[in-house]
């Protein structure tokens, strides 16, 4: 189904899909450098705060009036808690695993998006998406390679991650078709600063200048990266989109080789290889079926 006011544009949705996965492992990887001297809650608060930077630069010349008005404002602010939460158990994940095995466990969203699409979203999933969706965290589990002493407490936090961030993605879809994208960003900057500005206190450490830089680059990164998920969420079916999340593992391996010295072995390598595979032919597979349907209406 179109969404009123936006032309349903496939290609480009999953071109923002995949700018979120850069952006998305540089924030996973500074979180983790920076979760070496600063307190968690503290940098997701800093995380929250300086993404509101981002808000000028994407509302432009929207009325301020316009941006608050939302027609489901419980719908909004639970997606804004959902990402609360998902975003406080990830940044603890990486505090105790390395970036890559987190990731990987987190990667059950894509999955857990695709079954949740049914129900909550009355979207079709093929039997194909389906097979490209398993296959793809197959290849998330061939990096990770679990065994006994990876699902330790810690290993339970990118699950429950996981599953907060699935429920964030199917709530934008729902509130992309009644709310402009930048009321729904802007609700969930603002959540999230709220919430966590009444805890923080708890646990602040004043930082030092490279530590304030390094909070409002992860804010930056944060805000840009959720509003292209916003704007990708109007242009295609969360089910179609969902493969293409795993493609942030192979960023996130790339960058944990270069900022702390994680050389991938040949299984990340392959398993790497699986996911931007499985993603492609997701593509692939949404060209043949806008190719067959254009066709039909020849």
């Amino acid at each position: 189904m179109l969404i009123p006011g936006t032309e349903q544009n496939t290609r480009l949705a999953i071109f923002f899909i995949l700018i979120t996965s850069v952006l998305f492992a540089m924030l996973d990887t500074g979180v983790k450098y920076v979760g070496q001297f600063y307190p968690v809650l503290q940098i997701a608060w800093a995380r929250y705060v300086f993404q509101m930077v981002v808000v000028p630069v994407v509302i432009g010349k929207t009325r301020p009036r316009d941006i608050l008005r939302t027609k489901r404002p419980g719908l909004q602010v639970l997606r804004s808690l959902m990402m609360v939460g998902a975003t406080l158990t990830f940044f603890t994940a990486v505090r105790y695993m390395p970036v890559a095995e987190a990731s990987a466990i987190g990667m059950i969203a894509p999955l857990m998006v695709t079954a949740l699409a049914i129900p909550l979203l009355g979207e079709r999933v093929g039997q194909r998406r389906w097979i490209a969706v398993i296959i793809g965290l197959i290849g998330a589990l061939i990096i990770i390679r679990p065994g006994f002493g990876t699902f330790s407490w810690a290993a339970l936090l990118p699950v429950i991650s996981a599953i907060c961030y699935a429920l964030y993605q199917i709530t934008t879809r729902m509130l992309a078709e009644i709310d402009p994208p930048i009321t729904t960003f802007f609700y969930s900057g603002a959540v999230g600063v709220v919430v966590l500005s009444l805890a923080v206190p708890f646990s602040w450490q004043t930082p030092t200048i490279g530590g304030w830089a390094m909070m409002i680059a992860l804010g930056v990164i944060a805000g840009f990266g959720h509003f292209f998920v916003i704007q990708a969420m109007r242009r295609a079916q969360a089910s179609v989109l969902a493969p293409f999340g795993f493609v942030q593992l192979v960023w996130v391996t790339i960058l944990g080789y270069l900022v702390f010295g994680d050389f991938p072995d040949e299984f990340t390598l392959l398993g790497a290889a699986i996911v931007v595979g499985s993603s492609g032919y997701v593509f692939y597979r949404e060209n043949v079926v806008k190719r067959a349907a254009k066709g039909d209406q020849q």
